[in-house]
């Protein structure tokens, strides 16, 4: 991560770096084992009745139609992002947690710089995901008419309480969302080489505007000003697909992450297929799976294998393995590349494509956002590429 650094002969800096991430990694263990083996646990007394009303009930958000989804895959995200900075007419607006040097910032901020001079250009990213980022890439694309911002600048009061979203809006029309970040990571195809394995989307309709104002509270807070009301005015009717947009900030009981993945898995009444990055979940979304499962649901969940990117993520899992199995819920491991998808497949037509990782960072402390959709076309596609990742992963077998 600091290899910048040292190359540059910046010695204070990789001091500081490695010792946040030092401390990032020991927190993450400590609270992957506290999720484990809490003292409490928060369930949500839910039933499976009307989403719609459970939905604004537990989050507060409306479930609304007039939206199109179209899902992305891997690295066609980087080259979607590109296509849409080049069209924008009047804003681009980006939060990001990971934002490197590479082929792939290259290719978002080549389009950036051909468009910034005459659109507005907003970008706040996060300064732990991206410890290079101001010193390397701030300035360039500042220069090319950009108005940069760093989220919560390290040292901080709270140094693991970061923004983990990924939403970039163009126009305050059309919004891309997933678990994405620009760096090399993300292109390929997901199976071969070193790009990672990841699902994404790129919808338009009312829950543009809520996208916006996420983006917007973090822009406020890393000290950008006020958005221009056009650019929150709201989003038309577009298309035929039902969604809802959710965001979610640190809690001490229960987040809006933690509600969304409870209520979604309380909903599925046939299926219930799960693709997450790093699977340490709490107790009660644990007991809710293996409910789930014991009551004839077709559980199944799809998680890295051995190319992990965070070996104590996988670790806590497989502690998990052998109680989900028990209760019928059959679970793979992604063996070609890092599987960094974030997404949720309920019955014929409820999905959620978001940021949101089943573990105790995402589900407590960080920023995050998902687009939960009610489609049953794109509950098709991903239950199409669920089936093919499955084929190149590894079934977890032991009782």
């Amino acid at each position: 991560m600091a290899h910048g650094f040292i190359r540059r002969h910046y010695p204070v800096a990789i001091a500081f770096i490695f010792g946040a991430f030092v401390a990032l990694v020991a927190s993450l263990v400590w609270a992957q084992r506290y999720a484990v083996k809490p003292k409490t646990t928060y369930e949500l007394a839910l039933e499976p009745t009307e989403l719609a009303t459970t939905l604004y009930q537990g989050l507060g958000v409306e479930l609304r139609p007039g939206h199109t989804v179209e899902v992305i895959a891997n690295g066609d995200v980087i080259e979607r992002v590109a296509t849409e900075v080049k069209k924008a007419k009047r804003s681009i607006d980006i939060v990001m947690y990971i934002w490197e040097p590479g082929v792939a910032s290259t290719m978002v901020s080549t389009a950036l710089a051909a468009r910034a001079r005459g659109v507005a250009c907003r970008i706040v990213v996060d300064a732990f995901g991206s410890p290079t980022f101001d010193r390397i890439l701030r300035p360039e694309l500042t220069a090319a008419g950009c108005e940069v911002h760093v989220f919560r600048p390290l040292p901080g009061i709270d140094p693991i309480a970061r923004n983990h979203r990924k939403i970039l809006i163009f126009d305050g029309q059309v919004a891309i969302i997933g678990g994405l970040g620009v760096r090399d990571d993300w292109l390929g195809d997901g199976v071969h080489g070193y790009g990672w394995r990841d699902t994404g989307a790129l919808f338009t309709g009312p829950a543009v505007r809520e996208a916006q104002q996420a983006f917007a509270e973090n822009w406020q807070e890393a000290g950008g000003a006020a958005l221009p009301a056009i650019d929150l005015a709201p989003s038309p009717a577009t298309g035929t697909v039902t969604a809802a947009w959710i965001a979610s900030t640190s809690s001490t009981v229960v987040t809006r992450a933690e509600r969304l993945t409870q209520i979604v898995i309380t909903q599925a009444k046939h299926r219930l297929w799960i693709t997450n990055a790093y699977f340490a979940p709490s107790p009660a979304i644990v007991d809710l799976l293996q409910r789930k499962a014991e009551a004839g649901v077709d559980v199944r969940l799809l998680v890295p294998g051995d190319k992990s990117d965070v070996p104590a993520a996988l670790r806590t899992g497989r502690e998990l393995y052998p109680r989900l199995r028990k209760s019928g819920v059959k679970i793979w491991e992604y063996l070609p590349v890092m599987i960094h998808a974030k997404t949720m497949l309920a019955d014929a037509d409820l999905t959620v494509i978001g940021s949101i990782n089943l573990d105790p960072l995402s589900l407590n402390k960080l920023d995050e956002n998902a687009l939960l959709i009610k489609d049953p076309a794109t509950a098709a596609r991903l239950e199409a590429m669920f089936t093919a990742d499955t084929a190149l992963a590894k079934p977890i077998i032991q009782h």
